[in-house]
């Protein structure tokens, strides 16, 4: 009842006067179909005023199949119209059984993806029967108030992708057959209520960015009931629950982007259900992989940066339900098992940024297509199947490499762990790099050289052994291609070439940009970001909510934690860029753009998260000595200004080594001339050099000398 109406007991008289004139005018119809029930008019007349008024605080509108000011259990809300069809939104549904068919009650409410605002109002408890309040995909704002609490029959609660905040209340506790709970992308804060568990029925917990944080309850351990639980990019803290090991119905659990300490739990082993099973980014505690081998029923297995030590058990191919299976970026150690590579269902293999050891097997399952094994200590030489995947990532390991072999890979070499292509030998002092796009030349006359193939989860390649880019990951829950991003809004916050920000690289888990044959010595690493994938926080639309969070390393050591490019650059669609100091001692750089879990995952689309950049460069801080080919490209031109002065030099001593010469054949020419074994010299004004070489243009270059540049002379 809605109690704060001023006007509710002439309301009361009003309504009373009505019913029993209704009645006494309606006898014969009462066989007629099922309405809200006669006796209860003032209750259907209040239930009436207060959708209405539910819906003009949200500024909706119903849609034709069904009737909001007269009777709101009529079309589509009896008939069998479907509730979650997108042309019956917003969406109500009833249910006529009541009072032996003869009451109905509204018993599901929908509003999703049409952009509304507002706060969840007080009328909203007059739907005492509600079983189902779906709201997700709007941008409803405000605390959960308590008084949802009083809708005890309620199943599915879902206000994901909205903007709520404050602290969740403790009589969400009162939803006794709760058996799903939806909140995440949200703003909240604070920690879960204990009272959730009260909650024994709940089977569906999705906390993913919902801003909810702290140690699960203890309370938890009485929600022996949950399917599903995720929480990725939540800031839990404290150790994962020995109890969860108790949720024996799990099919699907996520606890990514946290920050939770290990070790995983061996009561974990019996949960012997699940399906999906994604744990990462856990920062303290190792823990080993023997709990997985009871997990049968397994298709999805990401234990990725999550501490794990060991080795990979031997029968791991008891999973044989696999299908992704992510160990990267762990402390695994020993062989490979060769089961793996010989599953049937297994498509994806990431074991990259461990410590793997021996040799690739030399059989290898067609189903498999994408491997990545960067970053561990694998060696000897490459398998013939090497050559029949398209997606697989070698880099950073010891394999054996002559001319019999060094072109089954093109590139590989160079990228082994010594880095070995113009070692010792250095060629080059700077690397520009366009990441996602065609060639774009800066402001200052930088060229950025393209880098714009669609990689793939497991890929690399190598340019002219001057830089090379490697990727490795999968985008979850995202079907097709996408690690290229574009727009044509213009980029704001710069000088640049607006050019440089249109394109992007993304990746979903590990991008990696390498200088090869690089000078040693001190470098300025210049990275630019601009975030073109996101709309603007600004816009209030659940959209806005995007996060785009990861992690900056180069040479290996981390640079910058936690980095969001929209929230440091002060909006989406503006530029930032980031300058690092960095010693090159090995002769070669490394750029790491690492995802650690954080940030929204599905928005504004599914399986949107991870690095992203728009261009590389790095220059010499010193003069280069490079006895190879050296980029005119640097910092404000200074590359170009050395260049001609380069080039003047050597025009100078080239004109006093030929006064000296012609001086000293003068002398000589008598002498000569009667002997008649001296050939008179060719002599050439600085002039007509220059007319003949077209003032020393670059084209007519030969080479170089002791003295400097050779060039080709056209009389």
């Amino acid at each position: 009842m809605i109690t704060r109406n001023p006007s509710i007991s002439s309301l009361f008289t009003a309504l009373w006067t009505f019913f029993f004139l209704f009645i006494f005018l309606q006898l014969r119809s009462l066989a007629q179909n099922a309405t809200t029930d006669l006796s209860e008019d003032f209750y259907s007349a209040l239930i009436v005023s207060a959708l209405n008024s539910i819906f003009q605080q949200w500024d909706a509108q119903a849609t034709p199949l069904w009737n909001i000011s007269g009777e709101p259990c009529s079309g589509s809300a009896i008939d069998e119209t479907e509730f979650e069809s997108s042309g019956n939104n917003p969406a109500i549904k009833c249910d006529c059984s009541f009072n032996n068919n003869k009451t109905c009650h509204i018993i599901q409410l929908r509003l999703h993806n049409l952009g509304k605002r507002g706060m969840i109002p007080r009328e909203i408890t007059a739907l005492k029967y509600l079983a189902v309040f779906k709201i997700d995909e709007n941008y409803f704002t405000g605390p959960l108030p308590a008084f949802i609490g009083n809708l005890s029959a309620l199943l599915i609660l879902s206000i994901s992708h909205n903007s709520f905040y404050g602290t969740l209340p403790k009589e969400l506790g009162n939803l006794k057959d709760l058996f799903m709970l939806s909140i995440g992308s949200n703003n909240f804060s604070g920690t879960l209520p204990p009272e959730l568990g009260n909650l024994i029925n709940l089977e569906q917990i999705y906390l993913d960015s919902s801003g909810v944080s702290g140690e699960i309850p203890s309370t938890f351990a009485n929600l022996r009931n949950v399917v599903v639980m995720w929480a990725t990019d939540s800031p839990f803290s404290g150790k994962i629950p020995d109890f969860i090991g108790n949720w024996t119905k799990l099919t699907s659990l996520r606890f990514q982007g946290s920050s939770i300490v290990g070790p995983i739990p061996s009561s974990f082993s019996q949960l012997t259900l699940l399906e999906s099973l994604r744990i990462s980014d856990i920062y303290n505690g190792s823990s080993s992989l023997d709990f997985i081998i009871n997990l049968k029923n397994l298709t999805e297995l990401i234990l990725r940066n999550a501490l794990f030590a060991g080795t990979i058990p031997s029968d791991i191919g008891k999973l044989e339900h696999l299908k992704q299976l992510d160990l990267s970026f762990n402390n695994l150690t020993g062989e490979i098992p060769s089961l793996l590579f010989n599953m049937n269902n297994l498509t994806h293999l990431f074991l990259g940024n461990n410590s793997l050891s021996g040799a690739l097997p030399l059989q290898w399952s067609d189903t498999l297509m994408y491997i990545d094994l960067s970053y561990n200590y694998l060696s000897g030489r490459l398998p013939p199947w090497v050559t029949s995947i398209s997606q697989l990532n070698l880099v950073a390991n010891n394999f054996t490499f002559d001319s019999s072999n060094r072109s089954v890979i093109p590139g590989l070499e160079c990228l082994q762990r010594n880095f070995p292509c113009n070692r010792d030998s250095p060629l080059y002092a700077d690397f520009s790099i366009k990441c996602g796009g065609p060639k774009v030349i800066g402001r200052t006359g930088i060229v950025y050289e393209p880098e714009d193939l669609v990689l793939g989860p497991a890929k690399f390649y190598v340019i002219n052994e001057r830089w090379a880019v490697s990727k490795v990951g999968l985008f979850a829950d995202k079907t097709g291609k996408m690690d290229l991003e574009g727009t044509q809004a213009q980029v704001t916050g710069t000088d640049e070439n607006p050019d440089l920000f249109h394109t992007a690289r993304m990746s979903p888990g590990s991008l990696r940009y390498y200088g090869l044959g690089l000078e040693n010595g001190p470098y300025t690493v210049t990275l630019h970001f601009a975030e073109i994938g996101f709309p603007n926080r600004n816009s209030q639309t659940w959209a806005g909510l995007a996060r785009r969070v990861f992690d900056i390393y180069i040479q290996g050591n981390l640079k910058l934690k936690d980095f969001d490019i929209a929230k440091e650059a002060g909006g989406v669609e503006r530029a930032i860029t980031k300058t690092y100091n960095i010693n090159v001692s090995e002769n070669y750089l490394e750029i790491h753009l690492f995802w650690a879990g954080k940030g929204t995952c599905c928005i504004p689309k599914e399986g949107y998260y991870g690095p992203l950049v728009a261009a590389v460069h790095a220059a010499s801080d010193f003069t280069s000595i490079a006895g190879g080919r050296q980029s005119t490209q640097g910092k404000n031109r200074t590359g170009l200004v050395a260049g001609i002065a380069v080039s003047a030099a050597v025009v100078v001593l080239v004109l006093v080594f030929s006064i000296l010469y012609m001086k000293r054949k003068s002398r000589d020419d008598d002498d000569e001339e009667l002997l008649g074994t001296g050939p008179r010299p060719v002599t050439y004004s600085y002039a007509e050099l220059r007319a003949a070489t077209d003032n020393f243009s670059p084209c007519n270059k030969l080479g170089e000398g002791g003295f400097g540049e050779v060039h080709k002379m056209e009389q």
